[in-house]
């Protein structure tokens, strides 16, 4: 990191517009029909979709500092069907029933881009799908167990590339082998969250930010400036909700950092291709994920501070100096050519995972208390289901509605066990990307055919797979 490198500062996202101007804190004590907690994805959408199905509904977002704040306003841009825990639901509910999550996360993708352009919602959006890399022998053999697994449950459109195919589409060093998915696209996050809040206020929904909840009860959500109340209280905290009383071992908030580089010339995008700008993603254990801007930068992250001592969150983004020379070091692996490319942007963000790694949805019909999230990294598109569902869930339980294809799906009221205690969390969390790592360079190093047994046991202790 140079001392050009703007470190922090929420995200690059925000850079070009800066933050938008601030809404108005709660004044006192309200009520309302739905007060969802959390202004990022999984609460804008939730009441974007509740106002369009019952415009009469009275439905108040509260946001602790600003729409976009989370990772709604710091996530790499992958707009793509990737679910967490599907194979996990797949054990528990049959493979039909996960073919049908899977099935609904591929339309998820044509749903937020749909609903963006019916909403003028210029997110930089394009649609190049997806592709994953593999840049070793032992990587090779799990891309091909994922690209089995991901056309098992029904992605038939999904195409297995060999090393010049895939270096082809993006010239990866090393690339021995890819998957590429039309399910995907990339997208700016903090515009897409910015014309999402917009939205959701043309439609008639209250929103205040700088407005932190501390504590969430049945029909009643608690500010330091009042108390809203309402038959329903939506948790849409994802990344920050330990930070609510008695959600502490929760979902974890696993750190995710990312750096971008300045705008590459046309010469170099030349020798780099990725003329499709796909995502871009690998098959390490400690996996990166990357886009190309509509700028022309390259965005990339990775894990840095994977977990910080009592599920403590950042501040604004900073990340540290040795993480930002490690996604340094990996662009520079990743692309050659590109060493001592000015990195202009550096920063981090929080985002939740559950202690069986499985997003869910859940409302309790007998307290009317509701939350989505747990989408270990992959919730750009998978709030927008999230949120669907959770407003069908509502419509449902209030008599509006009727079950729906939504409201069977397997992740639905999905229960899991809370985290350790500290300092046994931190402990294992440190332990767990320390063997990813570990595993990473072993691999790289002996060309091993398989995984490694330290990335396997990993796998099995953290409940990952």
């Amino acid at each position: 990191m140079t001392s050009a490198t703007i470190n922090g500062g929420i995200s690059f996202w925000y850079a070009s517009d800066g933050t938008p101007p601030p809404r108005e804190p709660l004044t006192g004590d309200a009520t309302a029909d739905v007060v969802i907690v959390g202004g990022g994805y999984t609460g804008l959408w939730t009441a974007y979709y509740l106002k369009q199905a019952a415009p009469f509904l009275r439905i108040t977002v509260l946001e602790q500092k600003f729409c976009g704040y989370g990772a709604s306003g710091r996530n790499g841009g992958w707009l793509y069907n990737g679910i967490a825990g599907r194979d996990r639901y797949a054990t528990l509910h049959g493979h039909d029933a996960a073919v049908r999550l899977q099935k609904a996360m591929n339309d998820t993708v044509t749903e937020v881009i749909d609903t963006a352009a019916k909403e003028g919602i210029d997110a930089d959006v394009h649609r190049g799908g997806v592709l994953e890399v593999a840049r070793s022998p032992a990587q090779l053999a799990r891309l091909k167990a994922f690209h089995a697994a991901e056309t098992a449950f029904g992605e038939n459109d999904r195409v297995l590339l060999g090393a010049r195919d895939t270096r082809a589409r993006v010239d990866v060093a090393d690339a021995v082998g890819g998957t590429w998915s039309p399910h995907g696209a990339r997208i700016h996050p903090a515009k897409l969250v910015t014309g999402l809040a917009n939205a959701c206020e043309r439609l008639g929904v209250t929103i205040h930010e700088s407005t932190p909840v501390t504590a969430i009860a049945p029909k009643r959500a608690v500010t330091p400036y009042g108390t809203v109340r309402a038959p329903y209280v939506l948790r849409c905290t994802e990344g920050f909700t330990a930070s609510l009383k008695g959600q502490k071992r929760s979902w974890l908030p696993m750190n995710s950092s990312m750096i971008v580089t300045a705008p590459l010339s046309a010469a170099t995008w030349d020798s780099l291709g990725w003329a499709d700008r796909a995502t871009l993603g690998d098959m390490a254990h400690a996996y990166m994920y990357a886009q190309r801007t509509a700028d022309d930068r390259i965005a990339i992250g990775g894990r840095g501070v994977p977990y910080r001592y009592g599920s403590r969150t950042d501040n604004d983004g900073r990340t540290q100096p040795a993480t930002v020379e490690a996604l340094t070091t990996l662009l520079t692996s990743f692309f050659p050519q590109l060493t001592g490319t000015p990195i202009t942007h550096a920063w981090s963000g929080v985002l939740g995972v559950p202690r069986d790694w499985c997003a869910s949805v859940t409302l309790d019909r007998a307290t009317g208390l509701g939350w989505a999230g747990g989408y270990v990294g992959s919730g750009v598109a998978t709030a927008n289901l999230a949120a669907r569902t959770l407003c069908d869930l509502v419509q449902q339980d209030s008599g509006q509605g009727g079950p729906t294809a939504l409201t069977t799906l397997p992740w639905v009221d999905h229960r899991v066990r809370r985290w350790e205690p500290e300092p046994l969390r931190w402990l294992g969390v440190q332990a767990l990307y320390a063997a990813y790592r570990e595993a990473d360079r072993r691999e790289t190093r002996t060309h091993t055919p398989t995984t490694t047994p330290l990335a396997r046991l990993a796998d099995r202790i953290s409940g990952r797979h």
